[in-house]
């Protein structure tokens, strides 16, 4: 065979393999996606066959090992056996008609509860945040559950690494879990590692990727949750990571971008649920149950008890927990939507939500950041502008340098949700989050005075503002939106 017909059948064998691969994706991509995922990896299978697949088979699949959601059904069990009959939650102030249908919503998903007697305060400011978890570590006198996406040891963080490990040192169970590949990503992990292996605590990476151990996964299905709990009496969650607000990046510096979160301090009924899904993902680390440290509940005395609901959200559940729930809610305001949410990428079925809502003559309203630290999240999430504003959503951009983390909503002046969701593909689809519904009056003008000092420290934009935006921006955020869906 001359070398004029081995090519010839090569460039034959060549069009045969990718007429297959076309043909094979149109009939498995759309299988259980949703459309617009389906559409997204199809373009890409399209435009580069040969990478778009092989993008494909290493990221097409959201679902974790099937042992590790074997692991959340037991749990979720476990859950629902232990927590029967604990729906109790005070009725004074009448109840809005909808609220119960979600609280049993969150139940059928998520497994936890929603139980009242609780107690709740907001902590805005990032060191004081991490101070206050640091004096609840050096109270501790029998465990200590930290959990963080991100834990760095770094100047700001070194008194909490040391909290932990003086409550190790007087005898305290102190189990610490941190993110394998978030942590890996940022300055000083190596430096962790080694404070971790020397402070006497227990500790385990998250969904570590470490395949010559026989430990991975898709490297993009991560647990993003972040919570505190200190035996069984105090729980922290929201927001914020272990790190400095930098986030110890030398980009981040030079641009002065420092991250401006918020955490949630609890007492009450509800710590026993968020230190339910601690107990869950130590399991899913460590294949030991602690089931001994599964705490009774709890009621506290204080003057405005609020009730709360854990719901926990990510790949080791069918359904997409954190979705069904936001747009639950925002498919029964009444009044008011205020939505706080650093990463603002909604799928067709949350933007619909939102824009009916304003549409219907609601008060809706979005705080985002001016600035973005992710370029893709950031381009996507600016394609969604055009369509919100011209609903009758306003748009605040809190000024930069600061980055706007905070993840949370208010519903009429009735209830809350604050966690660690964003409300993006990721959060929903491929990130283990924690999300709580909080029901109080006194909890949501807490974060009513926080909403307004976010809105000090803006600038609203405008639509006429927002056309007049320069033509390869537009192109640059509607480029940007086609990977938001990808999965």
């Amino acid at each position: 065979m001359d070398g004029w017909s081995f090519a010839l059948w090569v460039a034959i064998f060549l069009v045969a393999v990718d007429f297959v691969i076309r043909v094979v994706s149109i009939i498995v991509i759309p299988r259980n996606r949703r459309p617009q995922t389906a559409m997204a990896w199809l373009l890409a299978i399209f435009f580069l066959p040969y990478i778009g697949i092989l993008l494909f088979l290493v990221l097409g699949s959201r679902h974790l090992p099937k042992g590790r959601r074997d692991k959340q059904e037991e749990i979720n069990r476990y859950i629902l056996d232990t927590t029967e009959g604990m729906d109790q939650v005070s009725h004074e102030h009448p109840w809005p008609e909808w609220l119960e249908p979600i609280a049993a919503l969150n139940r059928n998903l998520g497994a936890m509860p929603l139980v009242g007697g609780n107690d709740a305060r907001l902590y805005p400011d990032y060191l004081e945040s991490l101070q206050a978890m640091t004096d609840a570590v050096g109270k501790a006198k029998r465990y200590v559950h930290s959990e963080f996406y991100i834990m760095s040891l770094d100047e700001t963080t070194a008194p909490y690494f040391d909290a932990l490990e003086a409550a190790a040192a007087r005898g305290v169970t102190v189990r610490v879990l941190l993110d394998h590949i978030a942590s890996l990503r940022y300055p000083g992990y190596r430096r962790t590692i080694r404070r971790l292996k020397s402070m006497g605590v227990q500790w385990q990476l998250m969904l570590p990727f470490q395949p010559l151990r026989w430990k991975f996964q898709r490297l993009d299905l991560r647990n993003h949750r972040k919570l505190l709990v200190v035996d069984g009496l105090v729980a922290f969650t929201g927001s914020q990571n272990i790190i400095d607000s930098s986030y110890n990046k030398r980009s981040n510096k030079r641009r002065g971008l420092h991250w401006k979160d918020l955490m949630v301090r609890f007492e009450g009924p509800i710590v026993a649920g968020i230190n339910a899904l601690f107990v869950t993902d130590w399991y899913s680390e460590t294949d030991e149950l602690l089931t001994r440290e599964t705490d009774p509940i709890r009621e506290v005395r204080v003057k405005d008890r609020v009730g709360a609901q854990v719901v926990p959200s990510g790949p080791s559940f069918d359904g997409e927990n954190n979705l069904r729930l936001f747009n639950s809610l925002l498919y029964a305001a009444q009044e008011r939507i205020i939505i706080c949410s650093p990463y603002f990428v909604p799928d067709e079925s949350m933007l619909y939500a939102i824009t009916t809502a304003a549409q219907s003559g609601l008060d809706v309203q979005l705080f985002v950041s001016e600035v973005g630290d992710q370029p893709v999240v950031y381009h996507a999430q600016r394609s969604y502008y055009e369509e919100l504003l011209k609903s009758g959503v306003r748009i605040w951009l809190y000024r930069s340098p600061t980055v706007l983390h905070p993840k949370h909503f208010t519903i009429d002046e009735q209830v809350a949700v604050i966690g660690s969701s964003n409300m993006d593909m990721r959060s929903f689809s491929l990130n283990l989050e924690i999300s709580v519904m909080v029901r109080g009056h006194s909890f949501v003008r807490e974060l009513r005075m926080l909403e307004e000092d976010y809105r000090q420290n803006s600038r609203e934009l405008h639509l006429d503002e927002w056309l007049a935006r320069p033509f390869g921006a537009q192109v640059l955020d509607n480029v940007a939106r086609l990977t938001s869906a990808v999965q």
